[in-house]
Parts: C-alpha cells; sequence; structure tokens
C-alpha cells in the first residue's frame, strides 16, 4: 500500500509542482478524500518528491543556469568583458532580490502558517485566490525581456512571492502573475518564475533536511519511487506549461481552480 500511495503522491506531485494550481494543495486535499493516514510523518515524503521536480526542472533550465553562473562570475573577475557579462550579473541580483521576502517571511511565520493554517477551508479559499489572479491576467501580453526586469519589478515580484508561504496557494502561480503584472513577456516571465524557484525550494529542502532522519528504513523505497515519479512527470508537466503560457491560455486554470474550490466547499461542508 505504501507503494501505491508514493506512486499517486508522486504523480499528483509531478503534475502539479510547475502548474499554477499548488502541488501542496493538491496533496493535502488528495490525503483527505481518501482519508489516508500517509505516514506518521508525511512532511518527509513531501521533502523527497519536491526534491524530484526540483531535478527536473533545474535539468531543463541546465543551459541557462550555467550562461547566468558563466556571467555572474565572468563580471566579477573578467574586467575585460564585464560589458557583455552584465546583463546576466544584474539577472542573478534581481533574482537574489526578488527572493528576499520569501526567505524572511518563512524563517519568521512558516512554522506558525504551517500549524494555524492547515485547513480545507483555507484551502478552497487558496484556490480561489489563486483562480481570481489568474483571471486577471488572463490578457496581459507584457514588452519587457528578461534585461529590462528593474529593480522595482524584482521587490514588487518578490513581495508576491512572499504571500506564497500560506499553505495552498501556488508559488508558480503567483510568480507568474507578478511577472505578467510587471509587463514581462511572457516566455520571459515564466523563465523568471522557475529561475526563483531553485533558491526558494533549495532553501525550503536544507532547512527542512533534519526531519529526514526520522524517516523509517521501511519507507525509503516508496519514497524513492515516488521522487522518480515526480521527477518524470514534472518535466512534461512544464512542457505543458511552456505551451499553455505562450499560448495566453492560463485562464484554463483559473476555472479549473474555481471548480477545486467549489469541490471543497461543497464535499467538505
Amino acid at each position: 500500500m505504501n507503494y501505491i500511495i508514493c506512486l499517486i503522491l508522486g504523480l499528483i506531485q509531478g503534475i502539479t509542482e510547475p502548474l499554477p494550481i499548488s502541488s501542496s494543495g493538491h496533496v493535502f486535499l488528495f490525503k483527505n478524500l481518501f482519508n489516508t493516514t500517509i505516514f506518521d510523518n508525511s512532511l518527509n515524503f513531501e521533502i523527497i518528491s519536491n526534491f524530484g521536480s526540483f531535478l527536473a526542472i533545474l535539468f531543463i533550465f541546465r543551459k541557462d543556469i550555467m550562461e547566468l553562473i558563466k556571467n555572474f562570475f565572468g563580471f566579477i573577475f573578467n574586467s575585460k568583458h564585464r560589458k557583455n557579462n552584465k546583463d546576466g550579473f544584474m539577472y542573478i541580483i534581481k533574482l537574489i532580490i526578488s527572493t528576499i521576502p520569501v526567505g524572511i517571511t518563512g524563517i519568521l511565520f512558516n512554522d506558525y502558517l504551517e500549524e494555524h493554517f492547515n485547513s480545507l477551508n483555507l484551502l478552497a479559499f487558496t484556490f480561489l485566490f489563486t483562480a481570481l489572479m489568474l483571471f486577471i491576467v488572463r490578457n496581459i501580453k507584457g514588452t519587457k525581456d528578461s534585461k529590462d526586469i528593474t529593480f522595482t519589478d524584482a521587490i514588487i515580484i518578490g513581495l508576491f512571492q512572499a504571500i506564497t508561504i500560506i499553505p495552498g496557494i501556488s508559488r508558480s502561480g503567483t510568480v507568474l502573475v507578478a511577472c505578467l503584472i510587471c509587463k514581462l513577456k511572457r516566455d520571459d516571465a515564466l523563465k523568471y518564475t522557475f529561475m526563483l524557484y531553485f533558491p526558494v525550494s533549495a532553501g525550503t529542502m536544507l532547512l527542512k533536511a533534519p526531519e529526514l532522519l526520522n524517516t523509517t528504513t521501511d519507507l525509503l523505497l516508496p519514497y524513492l519511487l515516488g521522487m522518480i515519479v515526480a521527477l518524470v512527470i514534472t518535466y512534461f508537466s512544464y512542457r505543458w506549461l511552456s505551451s499553455i503560457v505562450k499560448k495566453g491560455k492560463l485562464w484554463k486554470f483559473s476555472i479549473y481552480c474555481l471548480c477545486l474550490a467549489l469541490f471543497i466547499f461543497i464535499y467538505f461542508r
């Protein structure tokens, strides 16, 4: 049974992690729908399955990441080519700026929110919130390239990302909405959204990694299965999201989140 549950949850994680519909919200909903007490410390599984998604997205953006790293250190240590490396250097600086708000709020409030904001009613409202945001930006077509992101844009995006520490609010959806509000082109908005995924996801995994020591040995293989499933499915799910964003069809996710919120209100009333 552990293998089946981990496979299903890995599948849910893989499908929903890149999509603007909250992977953690879907996993929480699944557990309540099927009334499963999946392991006494299910947080461990979420950390491991998220690592699978992390690896998939890292693979997708590997060339962009290597180029940014090259430009960042080239700007610092190679004065002759500093001008050519400036855009990449500034891009990383803005990513850092956008990460600071969620880092501060996460450190200060994460434990409190996980303890007190963990209910189905709240989950329904967060899905409604996501639906509203995605609907608002449905027709926005930005004009800015990555190099045109300003420090103000970076701060605004960072503040939007900070609210995603509330359980059930989609990080990718919220940040993508913020990027579109800041008038980034759809491709560049998607890229910035997932470049921000790396420091946030890595930081979360590092902070919660000590809890993995509580994992019993008989769960290691089921957890590994879930991670592998999440890794593979996340790759294809991102490709699907990329196609939808380019076509300006984010409103479809808005309808989905609205229907899901109504389902939760009715089913768990």
